[in-house]
C-alpha cells in the first residue's frame, strides 16, 4: 500500500493552493498597485498586504498637502515607507523623509473569493505631534502598527498612514501666513483617498472607523469636529486623548515660531517673511530647531510640548468644545487608561518609581501649581487641599505617589474625556456613545507593582501583539487582546461593540450623563465590568469647584522665570499647551536591555528598545 498520510497533506495543499483568495494588483485613482499575499494556514485563509501606497503628492514644506498626480506602470506596494522627518530619540540628528504621506493597508482574504464591503478602520498614531509612524516602532522585525491580527481577527480592513510631525507639521505664526495644522492636512487627505479608493481593496466605503491614541486619539477627535470631513467617516474610538485635552491645543503658537526663528535666523518681527523664511529653510536644520528637555525642566512637562494643532480658523474653526454638532452623526468609543499620567508623573517627579525615595509635600505642590497656572494661588491651594485631603489617613508613600499619578491623568486625560462624552452625547442625533475605562496592569518590569495600566499600555493589546509576538505574554494578556479587538471591530461593523463576528464577555451598555456607564477592561470582563460615574467627585471638583475661581489675569501671574530652564522654555506671561506622548517617550535607559526581553510584553520592550537608543 502507499501512504495515506502523505496523500492527505497533498491534497490539502492543492485544496489550498486552488482555493486561496487574493487580490492581486489593485486599480487606484493614481494607478496599479500590488502588493502581497500572506497566506495565513493550510486551508486557503490569507491576507493581503499593502505597503507604501501614496496618499498625497510629495508634500511642499509648511503647505497643505495636494493629491498625488499618479503613476505608469504598477506600483509595487510591498515595503513600508520611511516616516515623516522628525528627530532622533537623542535630538541631535534627523530620521525619516519629506516624501513620506504613504499609507499601508491589510484585507483578510477567505478560501474562494476575494472579501467584499468589509468595514474599514483607519489607525492615527500618537507620538505627542511630535514623532512616530504608521508602521510604528520595530522590534524583532514586527511593528507595532502592524494591522494582520486586527483584520484577521475581526474580519475588517485596517489602514495605518504617514503624517508630518514636530514643526514641519504644526509649526504656525497663528495667522494666515503660516497657519499651521499640517499634519492634521494630512490625516484627512489620508482618510479622503480610503474613502475614494477603498472599495477596489473589498472595502466599504460607508462605513469608515478612524481610532488612535494619544495624540492620535485627540486627532481622531479633532478629524469628526472640522467640518472638511463631512460625510466621510461613519464611526470613531479615541484612545487616551479627545480634542479637549489640555495638551492638545496650542494658544500661543507665535511664541514658538519665533523660537524656530531665532535658531535658524529667520526674521522675528514680521510673519509673512518669518514663514517665507521658515519655507526655504532645511527642513531638518528646522526639525532640530526645537528640543524637547529631557531633566532640570521648571515647570511640568505639558509647557514644553509646543508644536501641535492650532486653531486656525479653517481646518479647526473654533474651539474644538463648540464644534461638537459636526460629530452628531458619529458613534464614538472615548476612553482612558486607569493611570494614563503615570509616565509623565514619573518625569515630573522622578520618584516616583524609585522605592528608596520619597516624595515631599512642597514637591508636589509645585506640580500642582505648575498645571493651575491660570487659577493662580488660589487655584493651586484649592487643588492641593483637595487631593492630599486623604493624607492624613495615609501618608505613606504609595499612597503619595498614587495621588500624583491620579492627579496628572484627571487634569491630562480622564477630565477632558468625561467632557467630550457630555459634549457628544448633547449634541447627537444617530450617533451613540461608549465610555470605558482600560485598566489591565503594565507590563513594565522596572515599575512599582502598584502601578496600572500606564499610558500607550492597550495599544500592544489592541494591535495583538500577545498572538503575534507571543514571547513575554501570558494566556491572560491574550484575553485581554482578543476582547479589546473583538469589541473595536463589532464596533466598526455596526456601531454597537456587543454586535458583530466576534464574542464579546460581557454586554457593553452606552454612555449617557445620567447613567455615566463605562466598561473596565481587563484581564476578567464580566457582568461587574459595567460600572458607572468614574471618579465623579474629582470631576465635580475640576468642572465647578475649579472653574468657578477666578481666572488670574496676565499681568497678575508671576512671571515664568527662565533661568535653568532648557530649551523650549515658557514664555513669560503665558502657559502654551502642548501634546501628550505615547511608546516613543524620551528618557534615558537606566537599566540593560537583553535580561528584561523575556519578562516583559511587546510595547515595554519597544519603550526600553527607543529609550536605550536601538530603536527603529
Amino acid at each position: 500500500m502507499g501512504h495515506p498520510e502523505l496523500v492527505f497533506v497533498s491534497l490539502i495543499c492543492c485544496l489550498a493552493a486552488a482555493s486561496a483568495a487574493k487580490l492581486g494588483a489593485v486599480y487606484t485613482e493614481g494607478g496599479f498597485v500590488e502588493g502581497v499575499n500572506k497566506k495565513l494556514g493550510l486551508l486557503g485563509d490569507s491576507v493581503d498586504i499593502f505597503r507604501g501606497i501614496p496618499f498625497a503628492a510629495p508634500p511642499k514644506a509648511l503647505e497643505i498637502p495636494k493629491r498625488h498626480p499618479g503613476w505608469q506602470g504598477t506600483l509595487k506596494a510591498k515595503e513600508f515607507k520611511k516616516r515623516c522627518l522628525q528627530a532622533t530619540i537623542t535630538q541631535d540628528d534627523t530620521y525619516g523623509s519629506e516624501d513620506c504621506l504613504y499609507l499601508n493597508i491589510w484585507i483578510p482574504q477567505g478560501r474562494k473569493q476575494v472579501s467584499r464591503d468589509l468595514p474599514v478602520m483607519i489607525w492615527i498614531y500618537g507620538g505627542a505631534f511630535l514623532m512616530g509612524a504608521g508602521h510604528g516602532a520595530n522590534f524583532l522585525k514586527n511593528y507595532l502598527y502592524d494591522g494582520e491580527e486586527i483584520a484577521t481577527r475581526g474580519n475588517v480592513i485596517v489602514v495605518t498612514f504617514n503624517y508630518r510631525v514636530g514643526p514641519l507639521g504644526f509649526l504656525s505664526t497663528g495667522d494666515s501666513n503660516l497657519p499651521g495644522n499640517f499634519g492634521l492636512w494630512d490625516q484627512h487627505m489620508a482618510i479622503a483617498w480610503v474613502k475614494r479608493n477603498i472599495a477596489a481593496f473589498g472595502g466599504d466605503p460607508n462605513n469608515i472607523t478612524i481610532f488612535g491614541e494619544s495624540a492620535g486619539g485627540a486627532s481622531v477627535s479633532i478629524q469628526t469636529l472640522t467640518p472638511h470631513n463631512k460625510g466621510l467617516i461613519k464611526r470613531a474610538i479615541s484612545q487616551s486623548g479627545v480634542a479637549l485635552s489640555p495638551w492638545v491645543i496650542q494658544k500661543n503658537p507665535l511664541f514658538w515660531a519665533k523660537r524656530i526663528a531665532s535658531k535658524v535666523g529667520c526674521p522675528l518681527d514680521d510673519t509673512a517673511k518669518m514663514a517665507k523664511c521658515f519655507k526655504i529653510t532645511d527642513p531638518r536644520a528646522l526639525t532640530l530647531a526645537y528640543k524637547m528637555p529631557l531633566a532640570g525642566m521648571e515647570y511640568p512637562m505639558l509647557h514644553y510640548l509646543s508644536f501641535v494643532p492650532v486653531i486656525d480658523g479653517d481646518f479647526i474653526p473654533d474651539d474644538p468644545v463648540n464644534l461638537f454638532a459636526n460629530a452628531a452623526d458619529i458613534d464614538y468609543i472615548i476612553g482612558t487608561n486607569n493611570m494614563d499620567g503615570h509616565i509623565f508623573a514619573s518625569i515630573d517627579m522622578p520618584a516616583i518609581n524609585k522605592a528608596s525615595q520619597s516624595i515631599k509635600e512642597e514637591d508636589f505642590y509645585k506640580l500642582v501649581s505648575g498645571l493651575t497656572i491660570t487659577k493662580g494661588l488660589p487655584g493651586a491651594k484649592a487643588t492641593f487641599d483637595f487631593y492630599t485631603q486623604l493624607w492624613s489617613q495615609d501618608s505613606s508613600q504609595e499612597t503619595k505617589k498614587k495621588t500624583v499619578v491620579d492627579f496628572e491623568t484627571d487634569i491630562l486625560f480622564l477630565v477632558p474625556t468625561k467632557i467630550a462624552l457630555a459634549q457628544h452625547i448633547a449634541n447627537a442625533k444617530s450617533g451613540r456613545t461608549y465610555s470605558y475605562l482600560f485598566s489591565h496592569p503594565s507590563r513594565m518590569p522596572v515599575y512599582p507593582d502598584w502601578v496600572g495600566a500606564d499610558h500607550a499600555d492597550d495599544i500592544q493589546y489592541v494591535f495583538g501583539k500577545p498572538f503575534a509576538t507571543p514571547l513575554g505574554y501570558r494566556a491572560q494578556d491574550r484575553t485581554v487582546s482578543k476582547t479589546l479587538i473583538a469589541y473595536w471591530t463589532n464596533f466598526a461593523k455596526t456601531g454597537d461593540p456587543n454586535m458583530g463576528n466576534s464574542a464579546v464577555p460581557t454586554h457593553w451598555s452606552p454612555y449617557t450623563v445620567e447613567n455615566g456607564n463605562y466598561l473596565e477592561i481587563n484581564k476578567k470582563v464580566t457582568a461587574n465590568s459595567m460600572k458607572q460615574h468614574l471618579r465623579t467627585d474629582y470631576l465635580r471638583f475640576w468642572t465647578l469647584t475649579y472653574q468657578a475661581l477666578p481666572t488670574v489675569n496676565q499681568e497678575d501671574k508671576d512671571d515664568v522665570p527662565e533661568n535653568n530652564v532648557p530649551e523650549g522654555s515658557v514664555p513669560e506671561g503665558s502657559v502654551p499647551e502642548g501634546p501628550g506622548s505615547n511608546s516613543d517617550s524620551l528618557a534615558l535607559c537606566p537599566f540593560p536591555l537583553t535580561p528584561l526581553i523575556k519578562s516583559c510584553g511587546y510595547l515595554s520592550c519597544i519603550i526600553l528598545s527607543l529609550l536605550c537608543g536601538k530603536g527603529f
